[in-house]
């Protein structure tokens, strides 16, 4: 069965001046304020387009990864996954870095490794992001 998530954004004023804010409606978690200086500069407390693909794309890639490994046997016991999404004004997303650390009993570093360039390559999010340069660490804690 298909799923639909919804979440929605008012913005008043210009680019540069303006203000937004991005409400999750599906969840229910709440309100999130974002700005232009949010987004291309420092993040004071307000989120960005460019932190919620890392959001989607760290929890998506963590589940693609957790699914492979227990398929295959060695389920594990932890994973902490890390997306850098880097964003450069005139330019766009340039590229993603994933960073996983985790503990699969049972399985080596090579084994791990290659199930997170699966995972890394099969994930939904991934998928819908075929467009940017996506990289990645995996390690074993």
């Amino acid at each position: 069965m298909a799923t639909t998530r919804i979440a929605h954004t008012v913005w008043e004023g210009t680019l540069l001046d303006g203000n937004g804010v991005v409400t999750f409606d599906s969840s229910g978690i709440g309100q999130q304020p974002v700005t232009w200086a949010s987004r291309a500069q420092d993040a004071n407390g307000k989120t960005s387009p460019e932190e919620l693909i890392a959001a989607a794309h760290s929890s998506c890639f963590s589940m693609a990864l957790s699914h492979a490994l227990t398929g295959a046997g060695t389920a594990p016991t932890r994973l902490e996954t890390k997306a850098d999404v880097t964003f450069q004004p005139g330019e766009g997303i340039t590229g993603i870095h994933l960073t996983v650390r985790g503990e699969v009993p049972g399985l080596d570093a090579q084994g791990f490794a290659s199930a997170a360039e699966d995972a890394k390559k099969n994930c939904p999010v991934s998928q819908a992001l075929t467009g940017t340069t996506i990289t990645l660490t995996a390690e074993l804690a």
